[in-house]
């Protein structure tokens, strides 16, 4: 690991978290006795996401899922279960809170989460730096006078309170006989304040010992500490200030034998203790988390692995190949497996050669051409994966707008005669339905000219194995394709338009019945391509009548039509998408650009939308836009440093003549909208190599002090240019995933390696029952691959040990990167963080 710095390792962490459901939160002290509540998610006291309000129950569903990468360091992974009053105010019913180093105690299963109660003085979060030391001071009389000298340098990461931090420090000498305090000025609108202030807390009477040591006669060394807290400082009179944490020194733990022995380290902030009595918290929460860390190295580091899965459809038998191997060996978690694979494939421009061989090892093992590809398999889950990638903006195009008339109307489509509210018509509800399904079917058969070339080159290769397979049967090169296109991509997208990001909020209970009814409807025209009947062998007697207005050979024509179109290749007109698509929206606060020399620079709310084409934002959602950048006119992305406006999570969107300065409502909407925007301009030609990462303010940039507000950047932007998909994807990234999945089943790989071995010695007949339904064509190659994997992991696996073992020895505890709190204070390494300086000054 020789010459491999901490700086050549990214460091790269993902969560993602399901909130199922809370049950017994008791019933509400209201009138009607249940509840409106929602659930939140925070990293450490920041808000990240948050579910929809479910009404009126003790035991809501919440059943939503969250997935982000984590753009700071954190300590806790908390959940806040909030209820709704009659005024619409949340108040907090309880938390569940997991330790970050705990996170994978739980890891990818469900677990029932009891919720505490929430104290103010238990919410806390950040890090203090402290200075202490045993100080000799020689007074005007000619006495010596020893004090303890606490000084408070700065603060990392402090809790933002009511949408400000005004932080100052308070600084308690506590012994057995007495108490003293002394505080630090405010620091204004910042959660990473430098104090660098220090005080004097004078001890007892010292007198030498005859060691010519200095020994406290008066103190209590034992009981004696000091106290170092964090608070808000309240602009207002009538409100207190609020704590944000404190840490404990026992001078105990301190070698404060000799004078001018420095202790000098970071301490984790933790809670107070509370006075006033615990309150009883009553329900729980369903929660499934998975924390992944990615340490990911530099390319070459993969490549023995990498070439060796690029290398699998060339492979006979496919048995014998890693890619096969790893879908073996991830079988009971295909879709994370598939997620890595496409990108890496589709990186390196090999996933038509992957899918292919995948495709033709599948349909080789089917009986039946009407169940082709409906089963969970990789190849199944590969295909999911290129579609979710690639075909997001499709979906946008072709059914959004539908999504919202039907959310938007509130008209009734019950179809169901048991189920049909008082003063509903079953006919006029039908009617409304079959209206709703023949527009949203028109526009999908309609849209083939828009399908990505991608998804079509992937849908021609499965059509062309399906054929290869069954030449006789005629509806086999549309069964092949309509599985995915209908039953996995505009079915589900239909049935919960939030997980495919075409609404920001989960339907209504009567909205989602209804677009129920049409994604069931939308699916079954889907398959008329190879039925006769609409529905044969139905199980829900009363979708028949909905089924029957579309039992036409127009609409089986219509979609065989489309299903020839989308898996066809090389077709001479053009597949790009010409209507704007919304790709994200939400209300921030901007920086006012300045567009005239004398114009005001304030911050206002406003509403962003991002499109495919331009940068708007607007006073409120659907008013006129304000001001319209073009996607070509974005010459960079990045970050703000907080120093610039004393503000949080900001970012700027450069362009030609200025740059607009824009503050998300957490860390993780201001990453998604900077990897977004990015993502969107990459391959502008002006892009920026260079950039200031701090404001233009005064009449210079406070990064470089430069003066010309058109000077040239003084660093280098974050990312680099990548001119098409390909470059978009960190294949070091999906390597490392890769490689973490086969370390995580290395059992199932010396498993294989068994079975191999059996089978070339007892030519197919195992001495020992199998534990797997794993075929084995050729023994000999498939034991050499997994050879070659095993190999590849354990030499990667010996790196990142290497690595770990030299950053934990650079790591010095009580540094910024490992400091002091949580587990414990520890003598030997607390001993390693005092710097002894001898003499000093006397003062």
């Amino acid at each position: 690991m020789a010459g491999l710095g901490e700086g050549e390792v990214r460091v790269v962490e993902t969560l993602r978290v399901k909130i199922g459901e809370g049950k017994n939160f008791g019933a509400s002290t209201g009138p009607v006795g249940t509840r409106d509540t929602f659930c939140t998610v925070s990293l450490d006291q920041e808000e990240v996401v948050r579910t929809k309000t479910v009404e009126r129950t003790q035991s809501a569903f919440f059943g939503e899922e969250f997935q982000f990468e984590v753009p700071r360091p954190f300590r806790v992974l908390s959940f806040y279960v909030y209820e709704k009053d009659l005024l619409k105010r949340d108040s907090c019913l309880g938390k569940a809170c997991i330790r970050k180093e705990e996170l994978h105690r739980y890891h990818g299963k469900d677990h029932w989460f009891s919720l505490t109660h929430v104290d103010q003085d238990s919410e806390v979060q950040g890090q203090v730096h402290v200075e202490v030391r045993l100080t000799e001071i020689m007074e005007d009389a000619g006495k010596t006078v020893f004090k303890v000298s606490a000084r408070v340098l700065e603060c990392s990461g402090l809790a933002i309170i009511n949408g400000c931090c005004d932080p100052y420090a308070n600084v308690t000498f506590c012994t057995p006989n007495r108490t003293e305090n002394k505080k630090t000025k405010v620091r204004k609108k910042t959660t990473d304040p430098h104090f660098d202030e220090t005080f004097y807390f004078e001890l007892n009477r010292p007198s030498p010992s005859p060691d010519n040591r200095f020994s406290i006669v008066d103190e209590d060394i034992d009981k004696t500490e000091l106290r170092v807290s964090l608070w808000h400082s309240s602009n207002y009179y009538k409100f207190a200030d609020v704590f944000l944490g404190e840490v404990k020194i026992p001078l105990s733990t301190l070698d404060m034998t000799r004078p001018q022995k420095l202790h000098k380290a970071w301490y984790l902030l933790q809670p107070r203790d509370s006075t006033r009595p615990s309150k009883p918290c009553q329900g729980s929460l369903r929660l499934n988390i998975n924390y992944t860390e990615d340490h990911i190295f530099p390319s070459h580091y993969y490549d023995s692995l990498c070439n060796l899965l690029l290398k699998s459809p060339d492979v006979d038998p496919l048995s014998s190949s890693a890619v096969n191997i790893y879908g073996e060996v991830m079988k009971d978690k295909l879709e994370e497996a598939a997620r890595p694979l496409v990108r890496l494939f589709l990186h390196h421009g090999s996933l038509l050669p992957l899918i292919s061989a995948l495709a033709d090892r599948e349909v080789a093992k089917m009986t039946d051409p009407n169940t082709l590809f409906r089963g969970n398999s990789l190849l199944t889950k590969c295909v999911d994966e290129v579609m979710k990638l690639t075909g997001m903006h499709y979906l946008h195009v072709t059914i959004k707008k539908h999504i919202d008339d039907i959310c938007e109307d509130h008209k009734p489509c019950e179809i169901d005669a048991t189920r049909v509210k008082e003063g509903e018509n079953l006919q006029i509800n039908l009617e409304n339905l079959r209206v709703y399904v023949e527009r949203m079917f028109k526009s999908i058969t309609e849209s083939a000219r828009l399908c990505p070339t991608i998804m079509s080159e992937v849908f021609f290769t499965l059509k062309e194995s399906a054929i290869r397979h069954f030449p006789d049967v005629n509806d086999v090169r549309y069964t092949a394709v309509s599985g995915f296109v209908f039953l996995r991509l505009f079915a589900p997208a239909i049935l919960g338009p939030r997980l495919f990001q075409l609404r920001e909020e989960h339907p209504d209970p009567t909205t989602a019945r209804t677009l129920t009814l049409i994604s069931k409807t939308i699916q079954s025209l889907g398959n008329l391509a190879n039925s006769s009947s609409v529905s044969p062998g139905l199980k829900e007697a009363y979708m028949s009548n909905i089924y029957d207005c579309f039992a036409k050979k127009e609409y089986s024509d219509a979609v065989k039509t489309f299903l020839d179109v989308i898996s066809s290749t090389g077709r001479p007109h053009s597949r790009s998408i010409d209507t704007p698509v919304v790709l994200k929206e939400s209300l921030m606060i901007k920086r006012a650009q300045g567009r005239t020399r004398f114009g005001l620079k304030n911050f206002k709310r406003r509403w962003f939308c991002l499109t495919n084409k331009d940068l708007t934002y607007a006073k409120s959602k659907g008013e006129p836009p304000l001001c319209k950048i073009p996607v070509e006119d974005i010459l960079a992305v990045e970050g703000l440093q907080e120093e610039s406006f004393k503000m949080k999570n900001m970012f700027q969107v450069v362009q030609p003549q200025r740059a607009l300065y824009i503050q998300a409502n957490n860390c993780v909407e201001a990453k998604e909208w900077i990897d977004i925007l990015n993502k969107v301009s990459q391959c502008n030609k002006k892009r920026l190599k260079t950039y200031h990462p701090a404001a233009y303010v005064n009449c210079h940039w406070l990064c470089c002090k430069e003066g010309n507000e058109n000077a040239t950047g003084c660093t280098p932007v974050t990312g680099g240019v990548p001119a098409d998909i390909k470059l978009d994807i960190d294949s070091d990234r999906e390597m490392e995933r890769i490689h973490s999945f086969f370390l995580t089943h290395r059992d199932r790989l010396e498993k294989l390696e068994d079975m191999c071995g059996e089978e070339a010695v007892y030519s197919g007949t195992p001495s020992t029952p199998r534990t797997t339904t794993y075929v084995i064509e050729d023994p000999k190659t498939c034991f050499e691959t997994l050879r070659c994997i095993m190999d590849c992991i354990i030499k990667l696996e010996q790196e990142h040990i290497e690595y770990y073992k030299a950053l934990a020895k650079s790591t010095k505890y009580g540094s910024e990167q490992k400091p002091i709190g949580g587990d414990g204070v520890k003598p030997n390494e607390l001993e390693d963080s005092m710097e002894g300086e001898e003499g000093g000054s006397n003062m």
